[in-house]
């Protein structure tokens, strides 16, 4: 039943009753009471002989005058009233007792008992079937048939996945023409892995397949199969194939398999671990004694490396196809497809914001087309600028900014030296990025922040570059060293000591750049790893080898710390110059760093309020890891 019907009868019902209840008790007797008179009046104008006819009904009496008047009254048990009237001549004519109560009114107060209790017997009926169907329906597949009507999706809207594309797209042509493959003896595969980071669209190409394919789609999750009762997963993964197979060919996808397909023998619970048996039964049923022609499934994780090695063999997931992030000319797709329901500006270039957003997921860059709309939406712009872009790509890394943070003189000036130190290292290093941008602007966690962008996509890094990376994330501690002293040293630079830290342990431990270690990789042997890490880590080295390691560590970060104060201190004049300009203008982009530092200060239009655009500047470096974030002082270090 519609429940806007159920909710609109229910008003009438209430609505009629109150109705009855005021009809009910309401009395009749005070709607008229005009021409009523006490039953004594009555008495001596009948003894008066001034009365001509009466009626009596039940206790009230109507009647009217001689002289032509009508009058009411009610009277009360009187056996020689009748007697009296007769005696004067009174005209008496006897009625039944007046009822003014409407017949719905008495036909509802009759059946309302009946009514109430065939009301209440069909309520816990049915509450007594939906507690046996809800029990009986926990072993019930909760997979949604997927439908035009949630959003049609097609390749279309996928873009920056292209290899992907292609093996999926080869699928989708067996489901519309399979003898065009068995006729050469091929096998369409039984299942397809995609694999990668959070947000590159795997499950929008799973969404894009369903919306080609024009096939039956159904769509769960790996944590809908594990309930609180033994044996409901399993149950759920036969019924969901049983479903399957009455709508093939169709497809099956299954979101973030790793809740239920994760190696057995890893829980807590052992070969009795619920999630086991669903993972057993979902074995079986992909490729097990009966056939499952027609039935495709597709499933996405962010963690291969903890699925169960039968689970991926060929046969069940016959394809593993990776969709990593995109490059340069991904982005460019994909922002074009964002921004089709964007009014742009002429000065867009979306080529321009693909090089300057390395690293981002189509999630990202997603959430930076969102962004930049919802800011010229707030500064009351009818298209979105450049500017807009630039500002939302400095939000989406950086972090928004914390104008409201009131920060004493000392501290402006000590983030300036900080964050000062950190770019004039970064333009004096053999190898590294272009300075994008330098801010004293609390933004996120950080008091100020120095951006450095590479100007392409890389899949390596040079040891070159790592010590040169060392030597940035130390510049920050060493310009406070060299200006306010040792004892005037702040927690600030705690985040970039964990970074130049964690950057040098794998320079030891897993990429052999020490000479006392060699070649060697100490720690963990794992697959590539899209997102989390292990609980718990083994200790495979000896004692020995752990000291030596913690002394290269050691080495690599101090060699960093000693190449930084050599820079600093032949660029005092440099560091002096850029942190004052940092304090007179707060953000400064990277050609502005560059033209500060040669004596052309910057020219601002005191009535525009945008900040500057960040450009990168070519200095001694080009490259620099994706996943490593800015340099900036942190006023609350993590313990």
């Amino acid at each position: 039943m519609n429940p806007n019907f159920r909710n609109f009868a229910l008003w009438v019902i209430i609505f009629l009753l109150v109705l009855a209840l005021v009809s009910l008790f309401q009395n009749p007797g005070q709607r008229s009471s005009s021409n009523e008179i006490p039953y004594s009046q009555l008495l001596s104008d009948a003894e008066a002989g001034g009365v001509s006819a009466v009626t009596i009904a039940g206790q009230e009496i109507t009647g009217t005058y001689k002289t032509g008047g009508t009058f009411r009254t009610y009277a009360p048990y009187d056996p020689g009233l009748v007697s009296t009237l007769s005696e004067k001549g009174v005209q008496i004519t006897a009625r039944p007792p007046n009822d003014s109560t409407p017949w719905f009114v008495a036909l509802l107060v009759n059946w309302l008992p009946l009514i109430v209790f065939i009301g209440v017997w069909i309520f816990l009926s049915r509450q007594m079937q939906n507690g046996a169907g809800r029990a009986m329906g926990f072993g019930k597949s909760k997979a949604k048939l997927l439908t035009e009507a949630h959003g049609r999706v097609t390749f279309e809207d996928v873009a920056g996945v292209e290899e992907a594309k292609e093996d999926l797209q080869e699928i989708v042509e067996f489901l519309r023409d399979p003898q065009k493959f068995q006729r050469l003896g091929g096998r369409i595969p039984r299942g397809v892995l995609l694999v990668g980071p959070p947000g590159t669209g795997k499950t929008l190409i799973a969404r894009a397949v369903a919306g080609e394919a024009n096939v039956p789609f159904f769509t769960i999750s790996g944590s809908d199969f594990v309930e609180m009762f033994v044996g409901v997963g399993a149950s759920r993964v036969r019924d969901m194939f049983e479903q399957a197979k009455k709508n093939a060919p169709c497809i099956i996808f299954i979101d973030e398999i790793d809740a239920v397909g994760r190696h057995r023998g890893a829980g807590l619970g052992g070969g009795n671990d619920e999630r086991e048996q669903t993972l057993n039964q979902l074995l079986v049923e992909m490729d097990g004694f009966e056939a499952n022609e027609g039935v495709i499934i597709i499933a996405a994780t962010n963690r291969p490396d903890v699925l169960d090695p039968a689970l991926l063999r060929p046969g069940r997931f016959d394809r593993q196809i990776v969709v990593p992030n995109p490059d340069v000319a991904g982005r460019e797709r994909i922002l074009r497809v964002h921004v089709r329901k964007v009014p742009l500006a002429p000065d867009v270039d979306l080529k321009t914001i693909a090089r300057g957003t390395p690293g981002f997921s189509g999630a990202d860059l997603m959430n930076l087309v969102n962004e930049a709309a919802l800011l010229a939406a707030r500064r009351g712009k009818r298209i979105v600028t450049m500017a807009e872009f630039e500002d939302a790509k400095d939000k989406v890394m950086m972090g928004a900014e914390r104008r409201t943070l009131v920060m004493s003189e000392d501290e402006k000036r000590l983030t300036a030296y900080h964050e000062a130190g950190h770019a004039i290292v970064a333009l004096n290093v053999p190898a590294t990025d272009p300075v994008h941008k330098a801010t004293i602007i609390p933004r996120g966690r950080a008091l100020g922040m120095v951006m450095q962008l590479p100007e392409r996509d890389k899949l390596s890094m040079s040891y070159e570059q790592m010590t040169s990376r060392l030597a940035i994330m130390m510049g920050g501690r060493v310009a406070e060293e060299i200006i306010f002293g040792d004892d005037k040293v702040t927690s600030g630079a705690s985040s970039d000591i964990q970074q130049a830290t964690r950057l040098a342990r794998a320079m030891v431990t897993q990429w052999g750049f020490s000479r006392e270690l060699g070649t060697v990789m100490y720690g963990e042997n794992q697959d590539e790893v899209f997102l989390g890490m292990s609980v718990g880590r083994q200790q495979n080295v000896s004692e020995a080898t752990s000291q030596k390691i913690d002394a290269e560590i050691r080495r690599f970060v101090e060699a960093g710390l000693q190449e930084a104060r050599r820079i600093l201190t032949e660029k005092r004049d440099d560091l002096e110059k850029l942190a004052q300009g940092l304090l007179e203008y707060e953000t400064l982009s990277g050609d502005e760093i560059v033209k500060l530092i040669a004596g052309q200060p910057p020219v601002r239009d005191p009535s525009d309020p945008t900040p500057p655009r960040g450009s990168p500047v070519p200095s001694a470096g080009r490259n620099r890891p994706k996943d490593e974030p800015g340099q900036g002082l942190e006023p609350q270090p993590q313990s």
